[in-house]
C-alpha cells in the first residue's frame, strides 16, 4: 500500500507554533512515527509539507498514480481551498483529514472544513499525533478488507 502524507501551511512549525495547542513534538517525529507504524503494514510513504496550496495540488496530481490512500492535514486550507478539495475528489482515493486539534472546540471560523460531504474522506482530529498512526491504520484496514 502506498500513501502520500500531505502537510499543508504553518505544519513546518510544529514543535514550536503554539505548543499548547499543537504539542511540543515537530513534523519530523510524526514522519518518524508514520515510518515505524508503516513498516508493520508493509506500507510505502510518501512526505511533502508546502505553505502554499498549489504546491499541494500539484503533489496529489503528481502521485496520484502511484498512491492508494491520502493522510492530510491541510493545516488552514481546511477552511477554504476549494481547489484543494477539487484534487481530493479528482484524485478519488481514501483520504483521512487529520487534524491535531479537536476543530470543533476552536474558533467558529476553524469549525468548517472543504472536505464535508466528500466520501472519499474521513476525518480524524483532536487526537494529536496519534491521530496520524490512526489514520494510517485506517487507511491499512480499508486496504486488508478490499484485498480479501
Amino acid at each position: 500500500m502506498n500513501i502520500l502524507v500531505l502537510n499543508g501551511p504553518n505544519l513546518n512549525l510544529l514543535g514550536e507554533r503554539e505548543p499548547e495547542i499543537y504539542g511540543r513534538g515537530t513534523l519530523e517525529d510524526i514522519y518518524d512515527m508514520l515510518r515505524q507504524e508503516a513498516s508493520k503494514f508493509k506500507a510505502e510513504l510518501r512526505f511533502f509539507q508546502s505553505n502554499h496550496e498549489g504546491d499541494l495540488i500539484d503533489k496529489l496530481h503528481e502521485e496520484r498514480k502511484w498512491l492508494d490512500g491520502i493522510i492530510m492535514n491541510p493545516g488552514a486550507l481546511t477552511h477554504y481551498s476549494i481547489a484543494l478539495r477539487d484534487a481530493v475528489s479528482a484524485v478519488g482515493k481514501p483520504m483521512v483529514e487529520v487534524h491535531l486539534s479537536d476543530l470543533t472546540k476552536r474558533e467558529e471560523f476553524r469549525r468548517h472544513t472543504v472536505f464535508e460531504g466528500l466520501e472519499n474522506v474521513r476525518r480524524i482530529m483532536g487526537r494529536g499525533p496519534q491521530g496520524y498512526l490512526s489514520a494510517l491504520r485506517l487507511l491499512a484496514d480499508a486496504d486488508t478488507s478490499i484485498a480479501e
